[in-house]
């Protein structure tokens, strides 16, 4: 029977390579992006040699009128990937209202609401797995980054609370907290920057969004069957 799952953010360095994972594995995918068509159209290529239908989804997630427009294409789900988000550095002092909006609607909002909305069609079927994409800074926190990591934590909580109230129902509810992870949004980074940062890694580099694809695909499949409620860090072993 076929299977179809949604990722949002699908067009960044993390969504790709789960895209890619859960084609190989024979899923049918919703992609959700929002400004990088040029991306997109990279995956959609990429993904034409895999026999799945690949359907993509263009939404704005830091407003309310981005999930609606999202969920309203949305017909049939087994996997549920949170993906999608922004970044934000920068010192509390300085945040602006407007951003913190963004954040909270594109990382909590959006990812919430989603989720009530597709829930129904999961427990019809008594199973489903949802995975949400947080971050090490939810996990410990980063100076300079507070709303980040205030929007990431509440991820985690929402893996943490989701999944008590959906376990009898057969839904698995996890997360990934990545570290550093070789992706285009690294690209503001010098190679200083990079090599400094490297260093600080016990492994002594940084992720692949490979390595975040993995750890998703084993969350979906029967060999995590007893897992729920779990964030997994894959980091390399940096603020463990």
């Amino acid at each position: 029977m076929e299977k179809y799952a949604l990722i949002t953010g699908a067009s960044g360095g993390i969504g790709r390579a789960i895209s890619l994972k859960l084609a190989e594995r024979g899923y049918s995918l919703y992609l959700h992006y929002y400004q990088n068509k040029e991306a997109m159209d990279m995956l959609m290529k990429d993904l034409a040699d895999y026999k799945g239908e690949f359907i993509p989804i263009q939404a704005d997630l830091s407003t309310a009128e981005g999930y609606k427009f999202l969920v309203s294409n949305i017909f049939s789900i087994d996997v549920i990937i949170h993906n999608s988000g922004m970044s934000h550095y920068g010192l509390l002092v300085d945040l602006k209202q407007e951003d913190m909006e963004k954040l909270t609607t594109t990382h909590v909002i959006s990812p919430v609401m989603i989720t009530r909305e597709l829930l129904p069609k999961l427990l019809a079927k008594k199973d489903g797995n949802i995975i949400v994409i947080s971050s090490i800074w939810g996990q410990t926190g980063a100076a300079c980054e507070v709303a980040y990591s205030t929007v990431k934590g509440a991820q985690i909580s929402f893996v943490k609370a989701l999944s008590k109230e959906v376990a009898l129902s057969g839904i698995r509810v996890n997360g990934i907290a990545p570290g550093a992870v070789q992706t285009p949004m690294m690209t503001s980074f010098t190679e200083d920057d990079i090599e400094n940062l490297s260093e600080e890694i016990p492994m002594g580099k940084l992720g692949q969004p490979e390595n975040i694809a993995d750890v998703v695909d084993f969350l979906i499949s029967n060999k995590a069957a007893y897992i729920t409620g779990q964030i997994i860090p894959v980091n390399g072993g940096w603020y463990t």
